[in-house]
């Protein structure tokens, strides 16, 4: 038999749930009976029980973007939420305590629990004079005003219960403030605007939420995450308004804040904000064991799974691995922070292909981010790596990007691969040159390297920066090179589309162990110094060489040992 969802019975029975939970079973049934009349418009019982609990509210106001109905796709609400929606009546409703730090996964629907849900409740029942919402960027501020106005326009349990509270004719409407009728106000800005003095009327800011507040720029250098958070703790002190209290009695609530969030290093913002006593905080992770790497790197079933997964030998080594964990799913599961938004094969590749980035989003640990991941270099002099016996040479370059600071660097190598197996870098350099202006100075650049090393007959070169222009100029110059031309020498142009922590994780046990040599004439020192400062690509300023570095090591396993062209004795010699 198919059971015909009934919209209003299920509405009857959310009611009836939540008003037992405050007044009990029976009460609730009277309740129901002498309100029969009004149970969902103005003044209506609905609308009383919403007032003292925000979970009823949202499960039943905000039902269309909470509650799973055959004509929608919202996912079964986790316990998370529900905790989530309990801190707010906390906040709110029973005003135990002000301000609220809130660590939650990368996902979870964050903004739209809190931000949206809340910031509708407390204007529809005119609690917050003056809400101030800081979005990560202006963007994210529009949208959310853009979602929040959208709830009080359209929603027909709200326009039922509260009537129309949005009037574009009398009230300040536009894409980043939001003025309703009942006389209160939800504005929202970027976290790169400050609050300090913003007001509604003769109103400070009732409720400031900041969600993403801090960016990953936020947190490249020491100096970035300092500004961050003092910039917050100062604003915060001003732009909030304290409780009143007159004979005894608080007649006036503090003003509340509500940080959301994610951790995305150790000394970053919302770190900082965790020790803060005068918050109460909650963190969470998306996959609820203690030690994800443990996990994914060491139990049996995860490891071969690893293994499959990046075995370059098979022609789809996605595909086996995840044949393999079909076959064995029963026992790689493992519990999650939301069952219907998260499975744990897409996990599990999501980890694969960036663990830093799952651990900062997903797991909120930055306990190892920021550690500098090459704890120590080998150097030797020119003299003894010329000595050596190169079966091959190659010369790679890294091209600084034209639109940003972070990778302002060109970064050139030389290296070679011994008969002793050993990498060496006979040349390493990071060159200021600009990319627009100083083209001719770069293409000059790469064919004195090659000049100054005869036995380098393989190039490689980033695509990213100039879309092959720079790579069919320099070997238009090689073929008009009386030197160069007769070398034959093989360009390879490709675009960089890998992960770039995955790529420099390759090769730092091979710096570490000494397997990859420098040379200690030819390598600048600021090339190794930024290689040794490398703490990952979001918490490092400059890659550049060491994303060189790791083009130089993985490819010149694949170069072609270079023809020598055979050489005749004269056979009179023999005579």
């Amino acid at each position: 038999m198919i059971k015909i969802y009934d919209n209003e019975l299920e509405d009857q029975k959310i009611l009836f749930t939540y008003l037992s939970k405050f007044y009990g079973q029976n009460k609730a049934k009277e309740l129901m009976v002498s309100n029969a009349k009004n149970l969902w418009g103005k003044n209506g019982l609905a609308y009383a029980l919403g007032k003292r609990s925000i979970e009823f509210f949202c499960l039943y106001f905000l039902q269309d973007t909470f509650r799973v109905k055959p004509d929608n796709q919202n996912r079964e609400l986790a316990p998370v939420h529900y905790e989530m929606w309990r801190e707010a009546e906390e906040l709110f409703i029973y005003d135990k305590y002000d301000k609220l730090c809130a660590i939650l996964p990368r996902g979870t629907a964050k903004t739209t629990i809190f931000d949206f849900s809340i910031s509708v409740y407390l204007h529809a029942y005119g609690i917050s004079p003056y809400t101030l919402v800081a979005g990560k960027t202006e963007q994210d501020a529009i949208e959310f005003i853009g979602m929040t106005r959208q709830a009080f326009e359209e929603n027909q349990y709200i326009i039922k219960a509260f009537g129309q509270l949005i009037d574009t004719r009398r009230f300040t409407v536009n894409k980043l403030e939001l003025e309703l009728t009942n006389k209160t106000k939800i504005q929202a800005i970027s976290s790169a605007s400050s609050m300090r003095g913003k007001k509604y009327g003769n109103h400070r800011p009732f409720c400031i939420i900041a969600d993403d507040y801090q960016s990953k720029s936020d947190i490249i250098t020491q100096e970035a995450r300092d500004k961050k958070y003092r910039t917050w703790m100062d604003d915060a002190k001003f732009a909030g308004d304290k409780s009143v209290i007159r004979n005894g009695k608080k007649i006036k609530m503090a003003t509340k804040f509500i940080v959301l969030g994610t951790i995305l290093h150790r000394d970053c913002f919302m770190s900082r904000l965790l020790k803060d006593k005068d918050y109460k905080h909650i963190l969470k992770k998306a996959v609820l064991v203690d030690d994800v790497d443990k996990l994914f790197n060491d139990d049996p079933y995860w490891s071969e799974f690893k293994k499959l997964y990046f075995d370059s030998k098979l022609t789809d080594s996605v595909a086996y691995a995840k044949e393999y964990y079909y076959q064995n799913q029963g026992k790689m599961q493992y519990p999650v922070l939301w069952p219907d938004k998260w499975n744990c094969l897409s996990l599990a590749i999501d980890y694969y292909n960036d663990s830093i980035s799952f651990k900062q989003e997903l797991q909120n640990d930055a306990s190892k981010i920021g550690d500098k991941w090459f704890k120590s270099n080998r150097t030797q002099s020119k003299e003894n790596i010329e000595a050596k016996h190169f079966t091959k040479t190659m010369l790679c370059v890294d091209c600084a990007s034209t639109d940003t600071k972070k990778s302002d660097y060109f970064a050139f190598i030389v290296g070679s691969l011994a008969d002793n197996d050993f990498k060496y870098v006979r040349r390493g350099e990071l060159l200021k040159l600009d990319a627009r202006t100083e083209f001719e100075k770069y293409i000059r650049h790469v064919l004195d390297l090659l000049k100054e090393f005869p036995d380098c007959n393989t190039i490689y070169i980033e695509k990213n920066t100039f879309s092959g222009v720079d790579a069919g100029r320099i070997e238009k110059e090689i073929q008009n090179d009386p030197e160069l031309s007769k070398r034959n020498i093989k360009i390879i142009n490709e675009m960089q589309r890998q992960n770039k922590d995955q790529k420099i994780s390759t090769v730092v046990d091979s710096v570490n162990n000494g397997r990859i040599i420098f040379c200690s004439e030819r390598v600048q020192p600021e090339a190794l110094e930024q290689l040794m400062y490398f703490s990952g690509q979001e918490t490092t300023l400059h890659d550049d060489f060491a994303d060189c570095l790791s083009e130089f090591s993985n490819r010149i396993d694949q170069v072609e040992e270079p023809i020598h062209k055979l050489e005749f004795l004269d056979k009179k010699l023999l005579f």
